[in-house]
């Protein structure tokens, strides 16, 4: 079974954070309901690369409510800053299902990740040359901007440089393309 990112998102969002493998067993309890199996590891990292859930180490956020052992294979998971969380169907029992306590990410912290893992990405995206990555980017810091209490206005303007070039350069390279004529054609 699928879930979109933002029905993941939502998923996370009733109880403020989970690990990965909290996630997955509401997940395969939702589609255990629709008699369904769930693919987790796939969706979930995708759902992490846009930006829909940040991974946390709740040792970093002052996480409040009852954590699990979290380490850095299976770091706490929150909304994060272009989600539309969105509850899928049946998900509002999965609280008493899985017995998990709601838990409080602070805002500000959790942005300070965010933010962290922003830049990396960001500059990984700029050093490969990688013109969809950057144009996501350049996308995820308004919402990161608007999510948090963060300043990414020096990065966008990389990210802004960056695309305007990899631009131009596709443009100078159009412009030598050859000439049909369409007379002799």
């Amino acid at each position: 079974m699928d879930f979109s990112h933002d029905e993941l998102a939502g998923v996370v969002d009733l109880f403020g954070a989970l690990t990965r493998a909290e996630l997955s067993q509401a997940c395969d309890e939702l589609a255990f309901k629709r008699g369904t199996e769930f693919e987790s590891a796939e969706t979930i990292d995708d759902a992490i690369t846009a930006y829909r859930l940040v991974a946390i180490d709740p040792a970093d956020t002052g996480v409040e409510g009852m954590v699990p052992e979290a380490t850095a294979d299976d770091p706490l998971l929150a909304v994060g800053p272009t989600a539309f969380p969105t509850l899928p169907d049946r998900a509002e029992d999965l609280p008493h299902i899985l017995d998990i306590e709601p838990r409080e990410v602070d805002r500000t912290v959790l942005g300070a990740v965010a933010e962290e893992r922003f830049r990396a990405d960001a500059a990984r995206a700029v050093a490969d040359a990688d013109h969809a990555r950057i144009t996501q980017l350049l996308d995820v810091s308004y919402d990161l901007d608007a999510w948090a209490p963060v300043d990414l206005g020096g990065v966008r303007d990389r990210l802004d440089d960056a695309a305007a070039e990899m631009d131009g350069a596709d443009d100078r390279a159009g412009s030598h393309a050859p000439e049909i004529d369409e007379r002799t054609n």
